[in-house]
């Protein structure tokens, strides 16, 4: 299964019931997030406003270039990230259209204290 693959399987968490491979999709992406590292990344990328270069995030996140790039590539397998190389430097940026479907499946507004 590819990254587009999970993020397009993915059902919100409301739903009425769950197929297995939905359910196996959701929780590749929650399982993406599952790293306290993983979710600075994701939080510099979307307040960032622009590709940033994986050698601008070793200092925010006190993590060696080898670190962060392990936690870049789970999150760009998980497909919420982009990369995009110039030159020798490669920059990330969020995949917005697989933000919008994370944050689909976790609303889960109505669904609670039913």
């Amino acid at each position: 299964m590819t990254a587009n693959d999970t993020i397009a399987c993915c059902a919100p968490l409301a739903a009425p019931a769950l197929s297995g491979g939905e359910a196996t999709a959701t929780a590749e992406l929650f399982k993406a997030l599952g790293d306290p590292a993983r979710v600075r990344i994701v939080n510099l990328l979307a307040t960032g406003g622009r590709p940033i270069c994986v050698c601008d995030l070793t200092g925010p996140l006190g993590l060696s270039q080898p670190t962060v790039s392990h936690h870049l590539r789970k999150l760009l397998d998980a497909g919420l990230v982009e990369r995009e190389q110039r030159g020798r430097w490669a920059y990330f940026s969020l995949d917005r259209e697989a933000v919008e479907k994370l944050a689909a499946v976790a609303d889960l507004k109505g669904a609670c204290c039913r």
